[in-house]
């Protein structure tokens, strides 16, 4: 069983002005003359982390890391101005370009792996190929399964938590009631409607209870972001017209992928992996039997580390032994 390689940390930092007002935070760390891969980070909203480079070989990768708007380290917390899919798509090629990186390998969990589908579809020549967990394909039926009626039935009891901000009369869209919670001018508000968000996903995130996972998403500042910068993608459908990223997969269906996702994710069923991966000739579908929707949980673990170690060596052309 593979687990995460050790702590590291990066021997450049970043600080890249993009659209007014945004700056984006983005490191690098492993081999400066490595294989480029970019860690794209869940959410959206949620950031990156210590974690996020220890799935790659530092000897072999060249590990880019960076928090996507709004989010992390990057400045300002929690804005919605100028912040929508293509931004970001439009953020990853800037990366790109101002780090000097011809092509580079894709590694993107949940609305990580929506992202990194989104960017690959529309910069095909840029990447290696693509490693995902947790797909999220943005679907209305994705959006209504999580915060309208769905998962609530499997989780009733952290259910009436998420409920708790919103009145009765308006539970009838809920996304929609978060949203004016979420972007009203009552701080305190808006910081209730955050924390039972963020909270009711860190909480069904894993198969068993990880009170480290939950405590992570109830944080009041990272709940803010996630819970802020979620809701304006979801009420926007997340700015792709409907089932685009399965409709386009003709536009990177040479490229080698790895799709990892657990039998029991709560946050995005399996059946957005199958889709995906029925769409993908070029894909690898691994589903991971004892897991949920977290990239910490063990299973999940080996297997994107796995991942990760062959995609090096075949990109590399290592002999096994040297991967």
């Amino acid at each position: 069983m593979q687990t995460l390689y050790p702590e590291i940390k990066p021997y450049a930092r970043h600080e890249l002005p993009v659209a007014q007002p945004h700056v984006l935070y983005v490191d690098e760390s492993g081999s400066a003359n490595g294989l480029p891969v970019v860690f794209i980070h869940g959410g959206p909203g949620a950031g990156c982390d210590a974690l996020s480079r220890r799935f790659f070989d530092p000897n072999l990768y060249r590990i880019i890391t960076f928090d996507q708007r709004g989010c992390g380290r990057s400045t300002p917390h929690a804005s919605l101005e100028r912040n929508t899919t293509w931004d970001l798509v439009d953020d990853l090629e800037h990366i790109r370009q101002q780090l000097g990186i011809e092509k580079w390998v894709l590694f993107g969990g949940s609305w990580g792996s929506t992202l990194a589908l989104a960017y690959a579809q529309s910069h095909p020549e840029r990447v290696h190929g693509l490693i995902l967990r947790g797909i999220f394909l943005c679907r209305q039926q994705d959006f209504d399964w999580f915060y309208q009626a769905g998962a609530s039935r499997l989780f009733p009891d952290y259910w009436e938590d998420y409920l708790a901000p919103i009145p009765l009369e308006e539970r009838g869209n809920l996304m929609q009631a978060f949203y004016q919670r979420l972007t009203g001018p009552d701080q305190i508000a808006q910081m209730h409607a955050a924390k039972a968000w963020s909270t009711w996903e860190g909480r069904t995130a894993t198969l068993r209870p990880n009170p480290q996972v939950v405590e992570r998403f109830s944080d009041a500042h990272r709940a803010l972001s996630i819970a802020r910068i979620e809701c304006h993608y979801f009420v926007n459908k997340a700015f792709f017209e409907p089932d685009q990223l399965i409709r386009d997969m003709p536009k990177i269906a040479h490229l080698p992928g790895v799709i990892v996702h657990g039998r029991y994710d709560v946050v995005c069923p399996l059946d957005n992996a199958l889709a995906l991966h029925q769409a993908w000739p070029n894909s690898e579908l691994q589903i991971i039997r004892d897991a949920g929707h977290a990239a910490s949980e063990v299973g999940i673990t080996d297997a994107l580390v796995r991942a990760a170690d062959e995609m090096a060596r075949r990109l590399l052309d290592l002999a096994p032994e040297e991967a």
